[in-house]
């Protein structure tokens, strides 16, 4: 059930989305940094909520400013903690 819910709001997701929950977590994020995340959030989902990420992260963090990419995985790590019961 969640993850039709997780895959409905996935796939709904906007670059304004992105942009935005990026601002409210005090990151400015690049349009190509938009970009690069709403492909991996898209594609990549289900690795993100349920598997290893480790993958994603170093094909990423090449990509990324450093400190956005920091800030990347210190929200990640939290809210997969916040969720973890849910998931």
């Amino acid at each position: 059930m969640y993850d039709y819910l997780i895959g409905q709001f996935v796939e709904r997701m906007t670059d304004d989305d992105i942009d935005r929950f990026a601002k409210q977590n005090g990151i400015t994020l690049t349009k190509e940094e938009i970009c690069i995340f709403s492909t991996y959030i898209k594609r990549d989902w289900r690795t993100l909520v349920h598997g290893n990420p480790r993958k994603i992260f170093d094909e990423v963090e090449s990509k990324l400013e450093p400190a956005t990419y920091q800030k990347m995985i210190e929200l990640y790590r939290y809210f997969k903690e916040k969720y973890q019961n849910y998931l």
